[in-house]
């Protein structure tokens, strides 16, 4: 048997994760000796945080993945490796498995979307010498997922220069607002549980987590003159607020030490306050930098105004974060830059906390250029990976897990905190379109449900700006409420 990754050891020279036969020219995970290594230790500390046991992999021949427990014998055997999972721009088959026929609990009672397979043998789990045989690759359907394979050099983009749903395999298989790594985990444990009774899986509870872009923290508050004069027209004539041509004026005098409280797009108070009644801390991320002044914010985090307010924040013990500007999701340097700009004027207001962490402007990402830019900025976490035009699980999974470079073939520190539904993509005419009534509801309700099944977090993106209108606070707090 020889191991793909032994810490006694150095890799061996047949080690690989991805199947022999396979062509390295489209491989994402850098080929060499040693390519193997990074991706099981990575997998390995995957399944330590889901499922809280020493589990360990090693490979047999180029088919045979070997899930083993450090401390009991026998093994769990994946016999039907995908290379595709381990290969940009490869359209992978996809099939459906029917998870309660053969005996196994399905975490939405609904067939498992099988990405990968274009069919699978029946039973799909079946005893062998020594443990269990899946015929299904979950573990490469993990890797492929998390480390967003499909987006390596991306050929379909947005008008934001962004890898959009519609071209993504989830988007085109009708997956995408399934859970679906955590589904296949849920059956994994289930598989381990047959194989070692006495084990102790780690349990995991469902949470709420509300976050706010910073976009646009004032209405009039910051705007120049001529930039005020076409705001306040429009909301008088077009948003039939004649009030605007008195507030506007007003609110732009008065914003020098703190934000007014007349002005509509100041909702921060009011969104700590929902959160503090449900038990709930809501992260707000400020940008600090203009790499497109068409496209970024018009405030500096330096304004007396906006220190005061993330003093605010902080004080009332939620989280202040990064709003990287338009441009930095491929310009590490400047993602860097304002990531230290940051820090730099929160440490000059006292503001102290256990982690940094931030969110793309417009969603924008490039796999693995903006991975690497939130390393160089040495922030924690990352909350970006969602699609702008429908929400749902993008990588497949509503758990933080650890990012992996799948160029490079390395782990990284940062945290991958998947998003699962931005205010706009389902409210927005420019995405789903649902409006603020009943069906609007039902979408985030139902993403919110499939969180819970799985044990997962529901990740809210709603900017602060979207709350000017009761219809808008009112579906706010139905969701939270749910």
């Amino acid at each position: 048997m020889t191991a793909l990754y032994d810490r006694n050891s150095q890799a061996r020279p047949n080690a690989s994760p991805i199947p022999s036969g396979v062509p390295q020219k489209l491989s994402v995970v850098s080929p060499g000796v040693t390519s193997s290594e990074p991706v099981l230790a990575w997998l390995e500390q995957v399944l330590q945080e889901r499922f809280g046991l020493p589990l360990l992999l090693e490979r047999d021949g180029p088919e045979r993945l070997y899930l083993r427990h450090a401390e009991a014998p026998g093994h769990i055997l994946f016999d039907r490796l995908q290379p595709g999972f381990y290969l940009a721009g490869v359209d992978l088959p996809h099939c459906q498995w029917e998870a309660t026929e053969e005996g196994f609990d399905a975490p939405l009672d609904l067939p498992l979307p099988a990405p990968g397979a274009a069919s699978l043998p029946r039973p799909l789990v079946e005893p062998a010498a020594g443990g269990l045989t899946i015929h299904y690759d979950i573990l490469g359907l993990t890797y492929w997922m998390l480390s967003r394979v499909e987006e390596v050099d991306a050929q379909v983009l947005d008008r934001h220069c962004r890898f959009p749903a519609s071209a993504s395999h989830a988007g085109r298989h009708g997956y995408l607002e399934r859970p679906v790594v955590d589904e296949w985990l849920a059956v994994l444990g289930q598989v381990i549980r047959r194989q070692w009774p006495q084990a102790q899986l780690r349990q995991h509870e469902f949470t709420l987590r509300p976050s706010h872009d910073v976009d646009r923290p004032s209405r009039y508050g910051f705007a120049r003159d001529v930039k005020l004069a076409r705001v306040m027209l429009g909301d008088a004539l077009l948003h039939r607020r004649p009030q605007a041509l008195l507030v506007g004026p007003w609110v732009r005098l008065c914003t020098r030490r703190r934000l007014h409280p007349l002005d509509p797009l100041n909702t921060f108070d009011w969104l700590m306050d929902v959160s503090e009644r449900h038990g709930l801390t809501s992260a707000f991320y400020f940008i600090c930098g203009r790499t497109d002044p068409r496209k970024d914010a018009d405030y500096e985090p330096e304004h007396p105004a906006m220190r005061h307010l993330m003093r605010r924040i902080h004080e009332r013990g939620h989280e202040v974060g990064l709003h990287p500007s338009y441009h930095t999701f491929r310009n590490p340097k400047e993602l860097a830059n304002e990531a230290e700009r940051l820090r730099r004027v929160c440490a000059e207001e006292g503001i102290e906390q256990a982690q940094w962490g931030g969110r793309m402007h417009y969603l924008r990402w490039q796999m693995p250029l903006t991975l690497q830019g939130y390393e160089q900025a040495g922030l924690d976490y990352d909350t970006t990976l969602s699609y702008a035009e429908a929400p749902g699980f993008r990588c497949g999974t509503c758990f933080d897990y650890p990012a992996f470079d799948p160029v490079k073939g390395e782990p990284l520190a940062l945290r991958i905190r998947p998003l699962i539904a931005m205010e706009a993509s389902v409210i927005s005419p420019l995405y789903l379109g649902l409006g603020t009534g009943e069906e609007a509801f039902k979408r985030f309700s139902m993403l919110k449900a499939r969180c819970r099944a799985v044990g997962g977090t529901f990740t809210l993106l709603w900017h602060n700006s979207e709350l000017t209108t009761s219809a808008q606070r009112e579906l706010y707090e139905r969701v939270l409420s749910d």
